[in-house]
C-alpha cells in the first residue's frame, strides 16, 4: 500500500507545479486542470515520496511539484513497477505505461544540483477510470482480470520519406496488419536512414515504454545508406536469430533476391525488435511469416508462458 503525499498541478506546460488538496481524474484525459491532459499515453506523471525525501537529504531545497510530478506517493517505487502496472486510488484507476522519460533541456533543479531524479525515478500512467484523489488516500496494486494487449510500433526507415519526398506505405500496412490482429500500435514513426537516429528510438522504446513488439520497416539491403541491421545489433541485449531466418527463407518463395535482406531480429530488455523489408510487398510477406509465432515468444519475454510450452511442440 502506498499513500499520496501531494497531488500536484499547473495549467501551463513547462512551470512547476503547485499542491492542490484534490483534484478530479478524467478518463482517458488526466488531471482536470493540468496542462499534461490529453489523449496521450503520459497523462499523470508520479514519484515517489522517498525520492524526493532522499534528494532533499543533499541540500535540494525542493517543492513538491518541482519536478513536474502530478502525485507523490509514499510506500512505492515505481521505477521498479513494469509498463502495464494498474493503480488503484480511490475510485481511480491508473496504468502505467513509460518509465522515466528523456530530458530534452536541464530545469532549474538540474543546473543547481547537477541532477534531477524526475528522469530516471519517474513515471507515467493513463487515466483508465475516473474520480477523485485527495491528499491522504491509499494507493494499491490492482490485480488484472484480463490480459494486456500486446504493445507495438511501426519504424520506417526512408530518407525520401522523411523528406516528404515520397509517401511511406509500408509502415501503415504493418500498422494495419498489426492491430487486425489484436496488437496495440501505441507509436509510428518515419525516420531517415540515421544510425544514431534509430538507436535512440529503439532504446527509448524499449526502455521507457517497454514495448512488446517493435517492427522496422526499411534500411536492410546492401545500399550504404542501409544501417538498419547495424543499429539494431547495437542495441541488442541478445540476439534472435531464428526469426530473421524464417523471414528469409520464407521470402525464397517469393523472390531469390530474399537472400540479399540482412534483417536482424534481436532482444532489448522485454522488447522483441524485428526488421523487415522496405516494399509494402515484401514486409507484409515477412509478417505472414511470424505473425502466428509472435505471441508465445512475447508471452516468455513478459513472463506469461512456461519454457516447458516450447518443448511439447516439438514432441
Amino acid at each position: 500500500m502506498g499513500k499520496v503525499k501531494a497531488i500536484c498541478i499547473s495549467d501551463v506546460r513547462g512551470v512547476q507545479k503547485h499542491c492542490v488538496n484534490s483534484a478530479n481524474f478524467i478518463e482517458s484525459w488526466g488531471i482536470e486542470g493540468d496542462a499534461h491532459g490529453g489523449t496521450w499515453h503520459r497523462q499523470v506523471s508520479l514519484l515517489s515520496f522517498e525520492k524526493i525525501d532522499e534528494f532533499r537529504k543533499k541540500g535540494a531545497n525542493v517543492d513538491y511539484g518541482a519536478f513536474g510530478e502530478n502525485l507523490v506517493v509514499e510506500g512505492f517505487d515505481f521505477r521498479k513497477m513494469p509498463v502495464g502496472t494498474l493503480l488503484k486510488c480511490g475510485g481511480v484507476l491508473l496504468e502505467i505505461t513509460q518509465i522515466g522519460k528523456e530530458c530534452h533541456s536541464h530545469c532549474a533543479i538540474y543546473k543547481a544540483m547537477g541532477d534531477c531524479i524526475m528522469p530516471r525515478e519517474g513515471v507515467f500512467a493513463r487515466v483508465l477510470r475516473g474520480g477523485k484523489i485527495e491528499i491522504g488516500y491509499e494507493m494499491a496494486v490492482e490485480k488484472r482480470t484480463e490480459k494486456r494487449k500486446y504493445q507495438a510500433a511501426v519504424i520506417t526507415l526512408s530518407d525520401k520519406g522523411s523528406l516528404g519526398e515520397r509517401e511511406d506505405k509500408s509502415g501503415p500496412l504493418l500498422q494495419k496488419r498489426l492491430q487486425e490482429a489484436g496488437y496495440e500500435v501505441v507509436e509510428y514513426l518515419l525516420l531517415p536512414d540515421d544510425k544514431e537516429a534509430l538507436k535512440k528510438q529503439l532504446i527509448r522504446l524499449s526502455d521507457q515504454r517497454q514495448l512488446d513488439l517493435i517492427l522496422t520497416t526499411g534500411g536492410t539491403g546492401f545500399s550504404p545508406r542501409d544501417i538498419t541491421p547495424e543499429a539494431t545489433a547495437e542495441v541488442a541485449d541478445r540476439n534472435a536469430p531464428g526469426i530473421a531466418e524464417a523471414i528469409r527463407s520464407y521470402s525464397m518463395q517469393f523472390t531469390p533476391r530474399a537472400m540479399l535482406s540482412r534483417g536482424a531480429s534481436v532482444i532489448r530488455g522485454k522488447t522483441l525488435i524485428v526488421n523487415l523489408p522496405g516494399s509494402p510487398k515484401a514486409c507484409c510477406e515477412s509478417l505472414d511469416c511470424i505473425l502466428s509465432s509472435l505471441p508465445h515468444g512475447l508471452d516468455l519475454l513478459r513472463g506469461e508462458a512456461a519454457e516447458c510450452a516450447v518443448l511439447n511442440n516439438y514432441k
